[in-house]
C-alpha cells in the first residue's frame, strides 16, 4: 500500500506554525483578541450604528448616549462607527505593506544571496535605504506622491524591504553551502529549480516571524503618518486620523483618542505576541533551551 508523501523537513516547522499547536495562554488570548478585532472591522458596515462621515452639530462632543454607544466627536460623528470603519483601512494598509515588502524582499534577498556578482550592488543599495530613518523616508515619499492609500503603502513598504532582504540573504548564503544544494548545482539543475525547490523552503520559517513584526510595524507607521498629517486624506477615517482630530479636544474629551488608541495598541500587542510564539516554535535553539 502506497503511503501519502510526507512534507519536507524544511516545510514541517512552517506547517507546525500554521497549526499553532501548544500555544501558551498569552498567545491564545492574543489570537482571540486579534480575531475579534479583525472580525469587527470586516463586519463594520453592519456593526456600525451610523455612517462614519455623517455630521450632527447638535450632538457634538457628547458622551455615551442612545444611538451613540461611545459618544460623538467634535463634528457630531459617531465614534464607534468611525473606530470600526477606520480599523478596516488601517489593517488593509498594514497587511498590504507587510505582504508586498515580504515578497519583494524575498525575491531580492534570494538574488543577492545566490548570485555573488549582484550581492555587492544590491546590499549597498539596501544599506543606503537603511541609513535613512524609516519614518522620515516614509514622510518624504508621501510628500512626493501625495496623500493616498497607494502612496502610504509604498511609503511603509520601501523602508521595510532592506530588513527582509538582509534576513533572506543570510539564510540563502548559509543554505547555499549545504551538500544537497551543491549536489543540485553539480547535477546541472536550473537556477530557478535550485532557488524554488532547495532554497525557498529554508526562508519560509524566518519570513513568517519577520512578517508578523512588519505587520505590526506597518499598522503603527500608518497611524503615525496619519497623526502627523502625512497619511491618507484627513476626511478618511483611520485610527491615526481619528486620534489626530481628537488631540485638540483631549482636555475636554480624552476618549476621542482613547478608543482608537486602545484598538491600535491591542492589535499591535496581539500581533507581536503571536510573532514571539511563532519564533519560539521555529527557532531550534529556543526550543532546545525550553526543553
Amino acid at each position: 500500500m502506497s503511503q501519502a508523501p510526507q512534507p519536507s523537513s524544511a516545510m514541517q516547522p512552517v506547517l507546525r506554525v500554521i497549526g499553532l499547536p501548544h500555544l501558551g495562554i498569552g498567545p491564545k488570548i492574543a489570537a482571540l483578541v486579534l480575531a475579534l478585532i479583525v472580525a469587527a472591522t470586516i463586519l463594520a458596515p453592519w456593526l456600525a450604528p451610523h455612517d462614519p462621515l455623517t455630521m450632527d452639530p447638535l450632538v457634538r462632543l457628547k458622551g455615551p448616549m442612545e444611538g451613540h454607544p461611545l459618544g460623538t466627536d467634535n463634528y457630531g460623528r459617531d465614534i464607534l462607527s468611525r473606530v470600526l470603519i477606520g480599523g478596516r483601512l488601517s489593517l488593509v494598509i498594514g497587511i498590504a505593506a507587510a505582504v508586498v515588502s515580504v515578497i519583494l524582499g524575498l525575491v531580492i534577498g534570494m538574488i543577492a544571496g545566490f548570485f555573488h556578482t549582484a550581492d555587492a550592488i544590491i546590499m549597498r543599495m539596501m544599506d543606503a535605504l537603511m541609513a535613512i530613518p524609516a519614518i522620515l523616508l516614509a514622510i518624504a515619499l508621501v510628500a512626493l506622491n501625495g496623500p493616498s492609500v497607494g502612496s502610504v503603502i509604498a511609503a511603509i513598504t520601501i523602508p521595510e524591504i532592506p530588513r527582509v532582504v538582509r534576513l533572506v540573504r543570510a539564510v540563502v548564503l548559509g543554505a547555499r553551502e549545504e551538500p544537497y544544494v551543491e549536489a543540485a548545482i553539480a547535477l546541472g539543475s536550473s537556477t530557478f529549480k535550485i532557488l524554488t525547490r532547495h532554497l525557498l523552503p529554508n526562508t519560509l520559517a524566518p519570513l513568517i516571524v519577520q512578517g508578523t513584526y512588519i505587520l505590526a510595524s506597518a499598522i503603527l507607521t500608518e497611524a503615525i503618518l496619519s497623526f502627523l498629517g502625512a497619511g491618507v486624506s484627513t476626511e478618511t477615517p483611520t485610527w491615526g486620523n481619528i486620534m489626530a482630530e481628537g488631540r485638540q479636544f483631549f482636555r475636554i474629551k480624552p476618549d476621542l483618542i482613547l478608543y482608537p488608541g486602545v484598538m491600535l495598541s491591542l492589535c499591535i500587542l496581539s500581533i507581536n505576541l503571536l510573532g514571539d510564539a511563532a519564533r519560539d516554535m521555529l527557532d531550534p535553539r529556543l526550543k532546545k533551551r525550553a526543553g
